[in-house]
């Protein structure tokens, strides 16, 4: 018996299932076939050679009772996501069905393997957890992290993965931290924060402290003695701001006052200077450096009320007889001599001797100083008890200010030297450091120096000349004197090659030497009041014609110069030639000086000379703004037909008049332009209006169309003048008018010509100007809105004032003419302007916001800003209440920038609707209210409420004492004080919570340990040691050595030696390697073994585990064998057992057998190699239309034994078997 079932392989998933028995094709399998077990009496039956061969035959096929088959699948190999389930293949008997030994079932008949997929289903989320990190620290408590994330297997086949939120995954989250390396850590330096550089620029030092400290296990740090620490100190100071400084101001100490009692001033000298990153200082263009305000150079001073005149004094006070004079050096010369109190501009190596004068004082006592030092007797200066000091052989160190002290009276006598190319040498300004001069150069460098300086006060610094004072008037006296020298002719000799000589004194000075002829004088002096006066000119000038002044003027001065030498030569040469005949003797020094002269006006005819300066007679103009003469005569009439007048008259033109010529004359400095206009319409000049060459303007032949008012105007740099004069026709009255349109907004006084339109804010003060003309005189009569005006309200000149203008002055303002020719009248229109202003409320918009209902918040704009707080969500109305004439523009704002059309406005604009506030953040609202006369801005500032986190609340301190004492502020979510849960604030990034100090005082005393030693031995007993204090820890930081007995009060000392490494000292020992008779893995090669044990040094065994830390020896190893030279074999198939259909096979014979002999052997010896299959299907092809015959010769024996109903034999005897 057996079972038949309709079954169908599905090949997609490698399964077998199950069919209706109608749905397979052909006849039905029998489920039950005859069976022979031999005879069952036992006779004994004779068989011819032929029978006995077929029925062994037949008995092998009975014998074949047992085959494989497949039963059911095992479990599937994943429970989700896509698993793998496997045929069960079983021994079974055919008949009984039952499962049977598998020794009993052909192994080369053995099914090939059947697989299926199961569990597709996606398995569930789940945490997928990465390899834990380094740990941050190698010792004291260090932290390692992993990655652990939810993830979703989608498919096992494409290991495709997505991650997921952490709240798909339902088992709780693993950790992300743990703590790692808790031991203490060795002794180091730690350093702390760097200080501040102690330099912002220019290149400082930074520096920082090192402390030794140890991390214990808990993780604080415990501070230790510098000598705990073993390796280098960290590094505790570092260059920082190695960048250039800007640039500043270097000012010198402040000179001495200017007068020796009362009021004076005080100067002081500034120089821009600039730190390098290297430290050092280098001096720059004073251009900069920002303004220097005029007050931090110049400042007022005062020594006490000075001696009235009218009161004798008891005692007089000395006096210095000074001269207020200005020398400058022309020519070489040994040796000159000075009087205290002025100014010398003197030539390299030039002996000075400068007197002092004095009255009412020892001469023995003067004393004398340069730049505020005293001054004592040296190779180079000479200090002589006779109110004298002498000074050898100028050089560039010698400039400055020298000063002759007597008893309370002090002079002054400043030297500056002239260097080669005509410049100034001033030498070092007082109070400026020697690094930030320049090094030792020649006159040439050092006057580059002094007059890049000299430049930056002048035109660079805080424009003095603005304020109506001066500045330092040393640096102004060098500046113009400076200026002298370079004009083309002045009478410098040349010091180049002077410069370049030796300085070789000659035994006979050059004033002892008469037969020398000299062509120019040793010195030329001027006033100090000569260069006062050009400084005050210049500091009135404006500053784009400073520059063209100064030179004109220092012409002037050079004028002046020479012409009181001249004429002091004139006054020497007539006291001459009261002695000695002139006629046959030249003067070679005054040719030289006219040489100059005539030089000066070739210079000054090459430039544009303004008319303030005249240099042939010295006269010196201020400059004016232009004015135009008014002259009060009547217009004359020179014949019947001509007419010359002057501004400010009235011309009737007549029938007969031919020419009008119209006179304006303007004074200024500079001279002024003329130009003139008509009705305020510039005139075109043709072959009829013509300007003369005095500026006057000639109409010739005139006509109606030239009636009108006709303006001089006047203009120069500094300002203009304009004067109308009125041109009618048979003296019909004329009014000028004007058609513009003024706007005032700002100005409290506002003036118009008739006819014009004027909009101006209230409480302005309004002049109307009807200016008429005609001949005779016209009346002129005032009209508001065509109502006649009182004669109150207007002037005798046509002028009508509106004083303190008002809502109700706005009108129509008409001006009216008339005389006996006729009349003519001219219209102005007032507008009187009102900004938009605040207002408290307005109805329209109270109306509006009573209607909006009570869920509607509603809120005014305001100048300094009004407030308002809503919940996320709600509606708003914001009003802007303003006022204005005209009628205010508003418009709507959000942050500064105008709102998008696509918000609501109420109340013609004046109401802003918001019908959902979360569509802005919190911000500004504001509305700009705008017309003619201003603007107006009110704002609201909107707060939506929302959830917002809170760090009020406080964690327990991490100490109880010690300087690691924290607090940590603890984040709560709240929304309206209240605290909610915390999810509703994770859109909202979390503050940062920096920790708060606590218990910070000083620990008690407690035992310090350090590391223990290396172990001595590493194995059978050692020992290790470890340092042991009792320290205090304090409430800085700091460890503070106690007592041993201090410690013993709290707690047992703690042991310093231990052993260590006790264990035995073991090894790893090994037996002979065994024969090579193992299993076979390759050809000739087998597998050897031996033992291995662990034992100590002296050879005692003991377990295997005491050895573990060694490395373990091999206990297997391969070898060579000719046992395994052996390889499977196999015979040529069998036939077939059918033709067609399912069920044919044919097998073979494979065997193991030696290589070199042939022989057979056990199977396992090839067991290396895969076996060849010894069985395989064939023929499995349909069978169609195949006809019945028998394919074997025993079929009648076959149908004898009634063997026909078993399947293998009734398709091997089909045509005998079919036989009824």
């Amino acid at each position: 018996m057996r079972l038949v079932k309709c079954q169908v392989l599905l090949s997609f998933s490698q399964s077998v299932a199950d069919l209706p028995i109608d749905e397979c094709e052909g006849p039905k399998p029998v489920s039950q076939r005859a069976c022979y077990s031999g005879p069952c009496s036992g006779e004994a039956t004779e068989h011819t050679l032929e029978e006995t061969q077929l029925l062994s035959g037949s008995l092998q096929e009975l014998d074949e009772l047992y085959d494989w088959e497949y039963e059911g699948f095992t479990e599937c190999s994943e429970s989700c996501g896509g698993g793998v389930q496997e045929a069960v293949v079983t021994c079974l008997n055919k008949q009984t069905r039952e499962i049977a030994d598998e020794t009993l079932c052909v192994s080369s008949r053995r099914p090939p393997q059947l697989l299926k997929s199961c569990s597709l289903d996606p398995c569930p989320p789940r945490w997928e957890i990465g390899n834990w990190s380094t740990c941050s620290l190698t010792c004291g408590v260090g932290l390692q992290t992993r990655d652990v994330f939810c993830s979703h297997l989608l498919s096992r086949e494409t290991n495709e993965t997505v991650i997921l939120a952490d709240e798909l995954c339902s088992k709780p989250k693993p950790s992300l931290v743990q703590a790692c390396n808790r031991f203490d850590c060795p002794p180091s330096w730690y350093p702390t924060e760097w200080q501040e550089c102690s330099q912002t620029c220019g290149g400082g030092v930074q520096k920082r402290d090192a402390l030794c400290k140890q991390r214990l296990a808990d993780g604080s740090l415990l501070e230790l003695p510098e000598t705990f620490c073993s390796m280098p100190r960290t590094i505790t100071q570092q260059a920082c701001k190695n960048e250039d400084c800007p640039s500043e101001w270097l000012l010198s100490d402040w000179t001495q006052c200017s007068v020796s009692c009362g009021e004076g001033t005080q100067s002081r000298n500034a120089i821009c200077r600039k730190m390098l990153k290297t430290g050092g200082f280098v001096i720059i263009n004073s251009s900069l450096c920002l303004p220097l305000p005029f007050s931090s150079l110049i400042r007022p001073c005062s020594l006490g009320p000075c001696a009235r005149h009218n009161r004798p004094a008891h005692k007089q006070s000395p006096h210095i007889m000074a001269v207020k004079q200005v020398y400058i050096q022309t020519r070489k010369q040994k040796k000159l001599h000075f009087i205290v109190g002025g100014y010398a501009y003197l030539l390299p190596k030039t002996s000075v001797v400068l007197r002092c004068p004095t009255r009412r004082f020892r001469k023995s006592m003067i004393t004398w100083e340069k730049d505020d030092k005293r001054l004592v007797s040296s190779a180079h200066i000479t200090i002589a008890p006779y109110e004298y000091m002498k000074i050898h052989h100028l050089k560039p160190s010698d400039t400055g200010t020298y000063t002759c002290t007597a008893g309370s009276a002090r002079e002054h006598f400043i030297i500056k030297l002239i260097g080669s190319n005509k410049k100034i040498i001033s030498g070092q300004p007082a109070g400026i450091r020697e690094e930030e001069v320049m090094t030792k150069a020649g006159l040439n460098d050092a006057l580059r120096t002094e007059d890049k300086h000299l430049n930056g006060i002048f035109f660079n610094g805080s424009k003095p000349e603005k304020r109506g004072h001066l500045a330092n008037p040393s640096r102004w006296y060098d500046y113009i004197v400076s200026r002298l020298l370079q004009l083309r002719g002045w009478p410098v000799e040349n010091l180049e090659s002077w410069e370049a000589q030796e300085s070789v004194e000659r035994n006979t000075s050059s004033e002892e030497d008469q037969s020398r002829e000299h062509s120019l004088p040793f010195t030329m002096v001027t006033e100090q009041k000569h260069l006062d006066d050009i400084i005050r000119n210049l500091s009135q000038q404006p500053e784009e014609l400073k520059d063209i002044y100064t030179e004109h003027l220092v012409v002037h001065l050079a004028h002046e110069v020479f012409k009181n030498y001249l004429d002091h030569q004139e006054s020497v040469l007539k006291a001459s030639r009261r002695k000695v005949d002139s006629a046959s003797v030249e003067y070679p020094f005054h040719r030289r000086v006219s040489g100059f002269t005539s030089s000066l006006r070739m210079s000054s005819s090459e430039t544009f000379i303004p008319t303030s300066v005249d240099l042939e007679n010295g006269l010196h103009r201020p400059h004016q703004k232009p004015a135009i003469l008014r002259k009060i005569s009547a217009a004359q009439q020179l014949s019947a037909s001509e007419v010359v007048t002057h501004l400010g008259q009235t011309v009737v033109l007549a029938s007969g008049t031919l020419s009008v010529l119209l006179h304006c004359e303007a004074v200024g400095n500079p001279k002024p332009t003329i130009s003139w206009a008509k009705n305020g319409e510039e005139v075109k000049y043709n072959d009829r209006l013509l300007l003369q060459p005095d500026d006057s303007l000639q109409i010739l032949a005139p006509v109606e169309a030239d009636v009108g008012f006709y303006a001089c105007n006047a203009s120069n740099a500094l300002g203009s003048d304009s004067v109308s004069i009125a041109v009618t026709l048979a003296g019909k009255p004329l009014i000028k008018a004007s058609r513009a349109t003024m706007i005032n907004t700002e100005s409290l006084a506002v003036t118009v010509d008739i006819g014009s339109t004027l909009k101006t804010i209230q409480k302005a003060n309004v002049s109307i100007n009807c200016q008429v003309a005609g001949v005779p005189e016209a009346k002129v009569t005032w009209f508001k809105n065509n109502i006649k005006l009182s004669s109150t309200h207007h002037l005798h000149n046509g002028l009508l004032l509106i004083a303190n203008v008002s809502l109700s002055d706005q009108g129509l303002y008409t001006c009216k003419a008339s005389n006996l020719h006729g009349e003519v009248t001219e219209s102005s229109q007032l507008l009187v302007l009102e900004p938009p202003r605040p207002l408290p409320y307005l109805e329209d918009l109270t109306a509006v916001f009573s209607s909006a209902g009570p869920s509607t918040h509603s809120v005014l704009t305001s100048p300094s800003g009004t407030k308002l707080t809503v919940s996320p969500g709600s509606s708003a109305l914001i009003g802007c209440a303003v006022n204005g004439y005209p009628t205010p523009n508003i418009t709507w704002l959000y942050s500064g920038e105008p709102l998008s059309q696509q918000h609501q406005l109420l109340a013609a604009g004046r109401i802003l609707q918001l019908l959902n506030v979360s569509d802005f953040t919190d911000g500004e609202f504001s509305c700009l209210a705008q017309n003619e006369a201003g603007s107006l801005t009110q704002v609201m500032t909107l707060t939506i409420q929302e959830y917002r986190w809170s760090a009020d609340k406080l964690t327990a301190c991490s100490a109880s004492c010690g300087h690691r004492g924290l607090q940590l502020p603890q984040l709560r979510c709240l929304l309206d004080g209240a605290e909610v849960n915390a999810s509703h604030c994770g859109e909202t990034p979390k503050p940062s919570l920096q920790p708060i100090a606590c218990n910070r005082r000083d620990c008690p005393s407690r035992w310090m340990v350090t590391s223990w030693s290396p172990c001595t031995r590493s194995c059978g007993g050692g020992k290790q040691t470890r340092r042991v204090t009792c320290q205090r820890l304090t409430a800085r930081g700091s460890s503070v050595p106690m007592s041993s007995e201090a410690c013993a009060q709290v707690s047992k000392h703690p042991v310093d030696t231990q052993s260590c490494n006790r264990q035995p000292c073991v090894e790893w020992a090994a037996s002979s390697w065994g024969q090579c008779n193992g299993p076979c893995i390759g050809p000739r090669l087998a597998v050897q073994h031996r033992q291995i044990f662990c034992q100590t040094k002296d050879g005692t065994s003991v377990s295997s585990d005491q050895c573990s830390s060694l490395p373990r020896p091999l206990s297997t190893q391969n070898c060579w064998t000719d046992v395994c030279g052996v390889h499977w074999r196999v015979s040529l198939w069998t036939v077939c057992t059918a033709t067609c259909g399912n069920y044919g096979f044919q097998s073979r014979r494979v065997d193991c057998v030696h290589i070199r002999t042939a022989k057979p052997v056990m199977d396992h010896h090839c067991s290396w190699r895969p076996r060849p299959a010894n069985w395989q299907r064939c023929n499995i092809t349909p069978c169609e239309n195949v006809e019945c015959r028998d394919t074997t010769r025993y079929c009648e024996k076959v149908k004898q034994l009634k063997l026909c109903q078993l399947t293998q034999f009734k398709s091997r005897c089909c045509g005998t078997c079919g036989k009824s």
